[in-house]
């Protein structure tokens, strides 16, 4: 084919746009088939509005969708040139030459073609195309309209005006557009939705000036099209359809809510006991503890679960001692077999890891080695397990069954983001690239019930990657960040754009990751913030306990530590309605106050639930700036009201945090404890 696609930019003249080439038909009385020079498109309408699609796809394989649309019956009129479908609440206009379309609701503009004009043809973007690259469709933006979701993203949750793609990365930090959970998922505040349903990357040009500031210009990288675009009245009711088309989050157990614990790494039992100790010594509340990756394993040979013989002989007692300080416990995985490792030749010789195509062998992954260092040191090269193969699904998900036996309680499932070379193809059939993102979801869910199915204390794990559907597999966290401000501001806004994407449940690594430099009120400000977040940790390279950053800042975390336990009651409560809604933890002020837009571009600012309103201290020195959202608020910890509809600028101490309840509104409050284990049952409300 000659229509070549460039990504930096396109040449628009050169794509032949596609046109009708035939009198559409109703195939049946839920199809219409559009003739066209690139094949037969198919029409359909059901409550998730209209679904367009295009070749011949194997994708339910993936269950990517957990619900199967029951679709309306069609009315057609018209001709070739215009015709006009209606079906349940929608119509659909089509016209033919090029092929574009408008999209009513109960008479409702929704959606049409992009209307980007050219001096001699009627759209300078063709607004259906196939090209080298795969499908291109354009679509229509207002002047002043903001778009979101996309996925876990860390730069401003409006999109507007960005380049974005839908491809799962080891983004190796927070700093890109590169992040390690996508979904092509889109909504605007005007009430339309485009969802495409696809494991391949999806590359979004939402009014991105280089190819046109005012049309979204969506490319799907495949041969297979398969996009649904629908209207709903409201934010909340557009991710509540998404998550009833992709699946709810099931609610976490409540020992998730409580404080997780981690470093990379405890380097041996003896450390890691000695800071369990120390926790419960210094009365810090706190539920699980983690063993990260080189913490058990021997990185020359992981991963087989399998504990390092020279730190571990027999786990046993480490766990029991655990247990008995009243912790849950953490161990982290990836699906990666080195090649050092017995099992290694077992899987190759099964077919249970990928392969290359070149020589019908497993796949023999090479770590890009720029990243590690003196603690991360390198990795081995790897094979990778083909979560497509039925047995080797199987085998990866029995594996677990003796860590959690022995005590386990929780899964940190970490990478999957390395199918990325065509020369990989999987045992359905899929090359790397294709079956990459959701790779990631298989991932997920094999673990999730492996927790499901052997766990004591309930299902849960964080991953790091993840691809639309990962949400019914909670829970994820939000992978590297520097430690720095900046690393604190696009790890709330990556936790708010994939709150806005259908995944309700989050975590980031308290302190940051990477570089870490002991900025003590950084840590705080970091902790304070995350207070509010679905799933709380605290995570990094070298030590993230409190008292490691000085006595100031330590008293400073130990009282929002127990401000999280409080709150759990709350957080529980809010957790169930996201289970049920859809709607996130933490909730982006396009998503909360869809209709006060001047609040909108405050996209560090969050409400934690229903009723409070967080505003997260992001630089150094305390200042913070934030819009009050109308109506009355009382400021948390005292009997302060606040009115709202008003800017505000004001420097926080150290200890103070600035959380905001709605007048009127109470939320339940728990007890002072040390995890949740203990007697949660003496709770009261606040404000009294």
């Amino acid at each position: 084919m000659g229509n070549a696609f460039s990504l930096i930019e396109p040449n628009w003249n050169d794509i032949v746009a596609a046109d009708i080439t035939a009198q559409p038909f109703l195939a049946n009385d839920t199809t219409l088939v559009v003739p066209t020079q690139y094949g037969e498109l198919k029409l359909s309408i059901s409550a998730f509005g209209m679904r367009l699609q295009a070749g011949e796809s194997q994708d339910d394989q993936f269950k990517m969708l957990c619900t199967v649309p029951q679709n309306e019956r069609l009315t057609l009129k018209g001709d070739k040139s215009h015709s006009t479908l209606t079906g349940g609440d929608y119509r659909l206009e089509l016209y033919a030459s090029p092929l574009h379309f408008k999209l009513y609701k109960n008479d409702t503009l929704v959606q049409q073609s992009a209307t980007d004009g050219h001096f001699v043809r009627q759209h300078r973007l063709p607004p259906f195309a196939k090209t080298d690259s795969g499908w291109l469709i354009s679509l229509e933006l207002n002047y002043d309209e903001a778009v979101y979701g996309l996925g876990e993203k860390w730069g401003k949750l409006d999109k507007r005006g960005q380049l974005v793609r839908s491809y799962n990365h080891d983004a190796l930090g927070v700093n890109a557009e590169k992040s390690y959970k996508n979904t092509p998922y889109a909504w605007s505040p005007e009430g339309w939705n485009l969802f495409v349903h696809t494991p391949a990357p999806v590359t979004h040009g939402v009014g991105y000036a280089l190819w046109s500031q005012r049309a979204y210009v969506c490319l799907v990288e495949d041969a297979v099209l398969d996009m649904f675009i629908y209207h709903q009245d409201s934010p909340a009711q557009s991710i509540n359809t998404y998550s009833q088309l992709t699946g709810f989050a099931p609610t976490p157990p409540t020992w998730s809510l409580g404080v997780i614990l981690s470093k990379a790494y405890y380097k041996d039992a003896e450390e890691l006991l000695s800071v369990a100790r120390e926790v419960r010594e210094k009365n810090m509340p706190c539920d699980v503890i983690t063993l990260d990756g080189r913490a058990w394993q021997d990185t020359d040979t992981r991963f087989a679960f399998e504990w390092d013989p020279t730190r571990y002989a027999d786990p046993q007692p480490v766990i029991d001692e655990l247990k008995s300080l009243g912790f849950k416990i953490c161990v982290w995985e990836y699906p990666m077999i080195s090649v050092k490792n017995p099992l290694y030749k077992k899987a190759a010789e099964k077919g249970w890891l990928i392969k290359d195509k070149r020589t019908g062998e497993a796949y023999r992954y090479e770590w890009d080695l720029s990243p590690f260092g003196e603690v991360l040191t390198p990795l081995p090269d790897s094979g990778i397990l083909d979560f497509t193969h039925p047995e080797a699904y199987e085998f990866w998900k029995t594996s677990h069954k003796p860590l959690f036996e022995l005590g386990v309680d929780m899964i940190k499932a970490d990478f999957g983001e390395q199918l990325e070379d065509d020369n990989m193809v999987s045992y359905s059939g899929d090359s790397g690239n294709r079956l990459h993102n959701v790779y990631s979801m298989l991932y997920n869910r094999c673990v999730y019930e492996a927790a499901e199915k052997y766990c004591k204390t309930g299902p849960f794990l964080f991953s790091r990657s993840a691809w639309t559907g990962s949400q019914r597999y909670p829970s994820q966290w939000g992978g590297d960040p520097q430690a720095d401000w900046h690393g604190l501001a696009a790890s709330i806004r990556g936790s708010l754009s994939w709150g806005m994407s259908g995944g309700p449940f989050f975590a980031t690594d308290i302190g940051g990751f990477y570089k870490d430099t002991r900025d003590a009120e950084l840590y705080v400000r970091w902790a304070q913030a995350s207070v509010f977040s679905a799933h709380m940790r605290l995570h990094g390279i070298g030590p993230r306990e409190p008292w490691s950053y000085g006595d100031e800042a330590s008293q400073a975390v130990f009282d929002a530590l127990k401000l999280r336990y409080r709150l759990i009651p709350y957080l529980k409560q809010t957790a169930e309605k996201a289970s049920k809604t859809g709607l996130p933890v933490q909730r982006a002020m396009a998503l909360a106050f869809p209709e006060q837009p001047v609040c909108h571009s405050f996209e560090e600012q969050f409400m934690c639930g229903d009723d409070l309103l967080v505003v997260p201290c992001v630089v150094p020195g305390g200042k913070i700036k934030y819009y009050l959202p109308e109506g009355e608020w009382v400021r948390l910890g005292t009997d302060e009201t606040v009115g709202g509809g008003q800017y505000k600028e004001e420097s926080l101490a150290l200890d103070e945090v600035a959380v905001f309840i709605r007048k009127g509104k109470q939320i339940v409050m728990g007890p002072d404890v040390q995890h949740t284990d203990m007697d949660m049952t003496n709770t009261h409300f606040w404000p009294a």
